[in-house]
């Protein structure tokens, strides 16, 4: 015999957002916390046992203005009802925007691209407050003492790196090596000595954002030749890059084809409940 509708879970997709210095990276591991493991747990004091599903995975440190989650909720509960009741359960740092229950949607292998943002700051003087925590103040890395990093140079190498390759030499090797494509990757001025750098396409590895912007303002510091930063790109050869630190980054968006996105464009420009102090403040 069947079961009627009523009795089927209910699909639905999560948009939440998290502050990367409170967790262990996103997925659920022993030496935790983790943002898995905390969303799972208050999704479990609201009566929604369930296993979370993200749009990927960030690493210890990342920030998050938009991840989003597949799971399924009860017989009987609805998407507006878990909207309001999710937020009280969980800690600091991580909160919830939207629940919605798209059709046929898979919060991973629905995504059509994602956005990251990486936070610098390129002064003379220290990264003020309350900006400190969420950039990386370039003249004060280790390896970048007293660096001039100028805008225009970095900007030109990142766009170099836009189009469809093979970023074998800036992911982990435990990523899968094929063809990914890097849509655009442009640097906005945010006042005084802040910028950021908008990069979207298609997919990215493991740390591969981590790496190009390490490895590009390695290269704009004058601390590696630009023919290695090429043919790293064209080639596929190691170069010696550099990891840019976790604080930096911001999983800013998730995209989604139309007729499948669970949100509405609204929402995406003015997301509610997201908080507009750093590391989320600019549009």
């Amino acid at each position: 015999m069947s079961l009627s509708t009523s009795n089927k879970r209910i699909p639905v997709a999560l948009w939440i957002w998290y502050r990367g210095g409170n967790f262990r990276g996103f997925q659920r591991q022993p030496e935790g916390p983790t943002v898995q493991q905390a969303l799972e747990d208050a999704l479990r004091a609201e009566g929604v046992p369930a296993t979370v599903m993200a749009a990927g995975r960030t690493d210890r440190g990342v920030h998050a203005r938009m991840q989003v989650v597949s799971v399924r909720l009860e017989p009987g509960d609805s998407p507006s009802a878990l909207e309001a009741r999710l937020p009280a359960r969980l800690p600091p740092g991580l909160g919830l925007c939207r629940v919605r229950a798209p059709r046929s949607f898979h919060a991973q292998w629905s995504a059509s691209g994602k956005e990251y943002r990486y936070r610098l700051w390129l002064g003379g003087a220290k990264a003020p407050e309350p900006w400190a925590p969420f950039v990386l103040d370039v003249a004060r890395e280790p390896g970048f003492e007293s660096a001039r990093v100028e805008p225009d140079r970095l900007e030109a190498l990142l766009s170099l790196a836009t189009g469809t390759r093979d970023f074998i030499a800036f992911h982990e090797k435990s990523s899968p090596r094929k063809p990914r494509t890097l849509e655009s990757a442009a640097l906005h001025a945010l006042g005084a000595d802040l910028y950021e750098v908008r990069l979207k396409g298609d997919g990215f590895a493991r740390y591969q954002v981590r790496y190009l912007m390490g490895s590009a303002l390695k290269v704009a510091a004058g601390r590696l030749p630009e023919e290695h930063w090429r043919a790293a790109l064209e080639t596929g050869v190691a170069m010696e890059g550099f990891k840019a630190p976790a604080h930096g980054l911001v999983l800013w968006e998730v995209h989604y084809p139309p007729e499948l996105d669970p949100f509405t464009v609204g929402e995406r420009l003015h997301p509610p409940g997201l908080p507009l102090e750093p590391p989320f403040h600019f549009g």
